[in-house]
This record gives C-alpha cells, sequence and structure tokens, in this order.
C-alpha cells in the first residue's frame, strides 16, 4: 500500500474488511469481518427497488499522542436508528453499532491516515431491507454493514470557499417529509441539479423549505450556519437532517463565546450575515464565498446574488470554529464534552 496522504481527496479505497451482520427471525447474527467487498442479493430485494435503506457517515481520526478515536459514535448510533424507525426496519442496538464501528477501523488500520496530514478514516454504517418482495411494506430482514475508507476533504481543500446556488425549480425535500432522515432515497433526486451546479461552478446548492421557499434549509450535502453580529445561526427545520457535526460546531461556538440562535432564517437575512458555512461528517466545515438565486437552475438569469468572502478565502470565525473542531478531533485540543470515543 502506498497512499498519498496529503492528497486522498473524498474516494473510495479498497480496505481490508467490511463488517456485516444481519437481522434474520427476529435476532441479529455475530458480526463478521468480509474482505471479499461483494455482496449477493435477490435482484426482488426491496433496497433493490423502493431503496429502503439508511445510512450513516462518522469519522476516525489518529491524534497527535498516537491515541485512535471515532467521533461522537453514540450520536450516528442514535440517528440511525430513528431513521430505521422511519422505514419501519429493525434498530440495530446503540452497542452493536459502535462495535461494528469499532472493529471495522481495527481491522482497516493500515488505512487510517496518520496524524499530521489532516486526513482521516471515514465509516460508512449502512441499514438495508434485502428481503424479496415487491409488496409496498416493510421487512425485518436486513442486512447491516459498516465499512472505511481513507479520506482527504470532501471539497479538495480544507477551508477554501466556494459559490453556492438556490435552484428555484429544486427541492431537496417535502413539507412533512423524509428530509430530516439519512435515507438513501433523499439523495438520489439531488444528482440531476448537482450535475447542473457543478457545470455551473457552483460548489453547493442551497435549499429553502419547500411549502413556502422563504426560509433557508439546508445544503444538499450538509447543514447551513451562518455568523451575524457575534451569533452562529442555523436553521429550525422539521426537513434539516440533523447534523452531527452542526450540533458539536454549536456547542464549540458557545464555547468560544458566540450567541447561538436555531431558528427560522428568513432567505433575505442572508443580506446581513458575515460568514456563511456548509458542515457535516463529509465537509467538515465548508466556508461559502457567494450564494446565487436562480429562479431556473438551467438558465443564465441570477436574481440575487449574496457575498460573504472572496472566492478561495475563509472568514476568521470560521477558522476558528474550523480549527477548534478538529483541534478535538486530532487531539490539539483538549476534548472537555468526551466526544472521542477511544477505538486504540
Amino acid at each position: 500500500m502506498n497512499l498519498d496522504w496529503n492528497n486522498l481527496g473524498f474516494d473510495v479505497r479498497k480496505t481490508n474488511a467490511v463488517m456485516v451482520t444481519r437481522f434474520v427471525d427476529g435476532a441479529w447474527t455475530p458480526m463478521e469481518a468480509d474482505a471479499s467487498f461483494t455482496m449477493s442479493l435477490n435482484p426482488y430485494a426491496l433496497v433493490m427497488h423502493y431503496a429502503v435503506a439508511c445510512f450513516e457517515g462518522l469519522k476516525a481520526f489518529r491524534q497527535k499522542d498516537g491515541r485512535v478515536v471515532m467521533f461522537r459514535p453514540d450520536e450516528n448510533a442514535a440517528r440511525l436508528r430513528r431513521s430505521a424507525a422511519y422505514l419501519g426496519l429493525p434498530e440495530p442496538p446503540v452497542e452493536l453499532f459502535i462495535q461494528m464501528c469499532e472493529e471495522c477501523v481495527r481491522r482497516n488500520l493500515d488505512f487510517l491516515p496518520p496524524y499530521g496530514h489532516g486526513a482521516s478514516m471515514y465509516i460508512r454504517p449502512i441499514l438495508m431491507s434485502v428481503h424479496p418482495q415487491i409488496g409496498l411494506s416493510p421487512h425485518p430482514e436486513v442486512v447491516f454493514a459498516v465499512m472505511g475508507t481513507p479520506v482527504g476533504t470532501y471539497h479538495g481543500s480544507t477551508l477554501k470557499a466556494f459559490s453556492a446556488v438556490i435552484p428555484g425549480n429544486y427541492d431537496r425535500a417535502a413539507p412533512k417529509g423524509s428530509g430530516s432522515y439519512k435515507l438513501a432515497g433523499n439523495y438520489a433526486p439531488t444528482f440531476r441539479p448537482y450535475n447542473i451546479a457543478h457545470a455551473q461552478g457552483y460548489g453547493e446548492m442551497l435549499f429553502l423549505n419547500s411549502g413556502t421557499r422563504e426560509f433557508i434549509d439546508e445544503f444538499g450535502s450538509s447543514n447551513f450556519f451562518a455568523i451575524k453580529d457575534g451569533t452562529y445561526i442555523t436553521p429550525l427545520s422539521d426537513s434539516v437532517l440533523p447534523s452531527i457535526t452542526n450540533k458539536s460546531l454549536q456547542v464549540v461556538a458557545t464555547d468560544l463565546g458566540l450567541k447561538v440562535e436555531k431558528r427560522h432564517i428568513p432567505l433575505a437575512e442572508l443580506a446581513d450575515c458575515q460568514e456563511v458555512g456548509a458542515c457535516g461528517t463529509a465537509v467538515v466545515l465548508t466556508p461559502i464565498s457567494r450564494i446565487d438565486v436562480k429562479p431556473v437552475l438551467e438558465e443564465a438569469e441570477v436574481t440575487a446574488s449574496y457575498r460573504f468572502c472572496e472566492d478561495g478565502a475563509v472568514g476568521p470565525m470560521c477558522t476558528k470554529l474550523y480549527r477548534h473542531l478538529t483541534g478535538i478531533q486530532f487531539g490539539e485540543v483538549e476534548d472537555i464534552h468526551g466526544w472521542c470515543y477511544p477505538v486504540c
């Protein structure tokens, strides 16, 4: 294995093993390590036809003192259980979730980036319904798998600001729908608009609430936050995924002396924000330089544009928040909240 730890990007790399268990006849089977990286499914498996699956994303870090930790796996376990309950699937116990993730990290330690490269291991647990049927009803036969891959930064550069666009003719989630759950089926509809936005030079898409389109919801890949007059603000919405990174940043913001407000954020309030960022496990904290509003994404017309910093630049508070959060993850800042779960 010869990996360039400084230029990993956010890609899949084959590692040593994937951890797998199944829920069959009312019980979880003993977890097993699968080195084949293949999975046999009946063509009629529910996941193949109706996307009956939910997943998570968390990270493991090699810290400054050499310890290996996972960041807040209990929170990811709770969120997966919430998604599973929404789909009517069996909920993996928190202890099983953490054991599967921990064993995945242990078996793939060769692929955990060394300290000092700003890289980590991205852990992807997935729960999917594999019972063969074509009826629209849940079935408790599932596969729960956990895999890991070494990753760098999601957008290819640490703390480099990107532009975003609000597409007036696309919504991320329906009112009273499944937007606040991490379901496989929630992401496929964003692929088409993302392709269009990326071709136009935008790094992100920001969605408004689908009901009235007057409040900010979240980015396609992550949560939204802004800095306004010494306050960290983030949307209060039933259709926003409860990001564990955002939840952590709200605590970090308080530790750094900011006020925190979780509330409805009108689109027009963007004009009063000093800094804007996207936050999530994959993107960590990505500053946003500019947000354009386009009634039709495919067309050229821009009806409003909000500027926060120059392209590639980053505001002072985004910098402080990023360094403090990643400092905790890499063992450079004291973990006073007990967020880092020791693996070895």
